[in-house]
């Protein structure tokens, strides 16, 4: 039963940044796609809480929710450090150039 758990946390997180990555291939823009990881973090935290609830059984089984979406908001933090770190060495190369 873990190891569907695995898999679903795995599943979440690869179509979050899936997203996230169409997203700022349409708007041409880092800080929407992170913001759209931002925004699927509660959506898939959610979603996976309500689908460990009904397949557990048991109350607890919404941390695993909780911890689908802490995952996602690491991811999404990491997107946006790599949105700053790229706007900063673009401003760079247009101010040295």
């Amino acid at each position: 039963m873990s190891n569907f758990f695995i898999l679903l946390m795995g599943f979440f997180i690869v179509v979050a940044n899936v997203i996230g990555y169409i997203l700022y291939k349409k708007k041409q823009n880092l800080y929407s796609g992170a913001f759209a990881i931002l925004l699927s973090a509660g959506l898939f935290g959610g979603m996976g809480g309500i689908l460990a609830l009904f397949v557990i059984r048991d109350p607890f089984a919404i941390f695993y929710g909780l911890q689908v979406g802490y995952f996602l908001l690491i991811n999404s933090a990491i997107a946006f450090i790599i949105a700053i770190i790229v706007t900063v060495i673009k401003r760079y190369n247009n101010q040295t150039a």
